[in-house]
């Protein structure tokens, strides 16, 4: 079943059919780059244990089901964003199964 799409990405995907996008090879230093980058982003060099509550543990899942990631994909993303400056909290649609904590935080 496929989404709903904003107008800009169906022009997109209209353009994109009608072969009006060209294929752009990147120049070896963009590869380089861009290797580079790949590379630094999924090391994953050092482990860390974290002691959580349950309830809280449970809304995490939950919002990694939403988002379709593992939850610690999860965890390490919201760490990795927020280290960076770049972490940006949206409304969450929690499930009956969660613990509802975080609708309680949110309303508080």
């Amino acid at each position: 079943m496929r989404k709903h799409q904003p107008s800009y990405e169906e022009q997109i995907v209209k353009d994109y059919e009608k072969g009006r996008f060209k294929s752009v090879a990147p120049s070896k230093a963009e590869l380089k780059r861009f290797k580079e980058a790949a590379r630094a982003t999924f090391i994953k060099n050092r482990r860390v244990n974290v002691r959580l509550s349950s309830p809280d543990l449970m809304d995490i899942q939950t919002r990694a089901a939403e988002e379709g990631v593992p939850y610690q994909t999860l965890i390490a993303s919201v760490l990795h964003k927020f280290v960076t400056g770049r972490f940006t909290e949206k409304s969450s649609r929690l499930t009956t199964r969660s613990s509802g904590r975080a609708k309680r935080r949110r309303a508080a």
